[in-house]
């Protein structure tokens, strides 16, 4: 029986016109990316440049997102080529390069993650995405260039500059703007309404959609539909971290207040029967 990799659910839906859900993993159990896949999610975001995830944490929460035939999309950590190509080796449907400052070195990306013709990504074919040898050689390097995608990071003004010709080059599948490490480029840290973050936004949209290349994003529910009419199709809404810690905090804001309010009951009940005996003893 010759076998097929899995198909990207990501690229089906965005080569359809789609718009993709993503949800972003800081914490490092698999459950985080069940639970997410679960609820409907086209994707998850695997995070080794910011968190601790280690590879055998990272084939886990690709195993539970694949249980529901969710994607996963891991940021990778700026490195040597193993860096980029190992979660793609674990079946991750596709990665994400952040901080890309220019044109060479988003094609050293390319070389690095496509197979030939497109690139010269060192080929292995023993891991879970090639289904442990069991997908054809020749095929395994057709299917891995047309079902796995390749995002970079737009988080700079530096490639701004070459940005036609950065989204032009075969191989790269998305940009991603990044405003927050954008907006302290700047020197603006923080200030999502700046117009030069609204700007680099826009452009990053424009240029994608001339070049036939997907743009993504993160945003909010508040801001999705305004960043679909720009031409994201490709957009990241919550964090594990940031639902969990909302969660947590309105739980002990509650007890807090009730804390408060029958320590103030207490204090007035004191009050009274300290007065009433006062009053007893007068």
């Amino acid at each position: 029986m010759n076998r097929q990799m899995r198909p990207s659910r990501v690229l089906h839906k965005l080569r359809a016109g789609e718009v993709v859900s993503c949800f972003k993993m800081n914490l490092e159990s698999s459950r985080v990316a069940e639970i997410a896949a679960l609820s409907g999610f086209d994707c998850v975001w695997a995070d080794r440049e910011h968190t601790a995830v280690n590879w055998s944490d990272l084939e886990k929460q690709i195993l539970a997102a694949k249980t529901q035939d969710t994607d996963v999309m891991v940021r990778v950590s700026r490195g040597s080529y193993s860096d980029y190509i190992r979660p793609l080796e674990l079946d991750a449907s596709g990665i994400m390069v952040p901080h890309v400052m220019g044109l060479q070195d988003a094609q050293n990306i390319v070389r690095m993650t496509r197979f030939h013709p497109i690139g010269l990504r060192p080929l292995d074919g023993g891991n879970s995405d090639a289904a442990f040898c069991l997908v054809d050689i020749s095929e395994y390097l057709e299917q891995a260039n047309a079902q796995r995608f390749v995002a970079i990071q737009i988080e700079d003004p530096e490639p701004l500059e070459e940005l036609d010709a950065i989204a032009a080059l075969p191989g790269i599948d998305m940009l991603f703007f990044g405003p927050g490490d954008f907006s302290q480029a700047i020197g603006a840290p923080g200030q999502w309404n700046h117009p030069l973050i609204g700007e680099a936004r826009r452009r990053v949209a424009e240029v994608c959609v001339a070049n036939g290349k997907f743009a993504g994003t993160v945003g909010s529910l508040d801001n999705k539909d305004e960043l679909i009419s720009l031409g994201y199709r490709f957009i990241s809404i919550g964090a594990d971290v940031v639902g969990l810690s909302q969660y947590c905090g309105k739980i002990a804001a509650a007890f807090s207040s009730d804390s408060a309010d029958l320590s103030n009951r207490s204090t007035t009940l004191y009050d009274s029967e300290k007065t009433q005996n006062s009053e007893g003893k007068s």
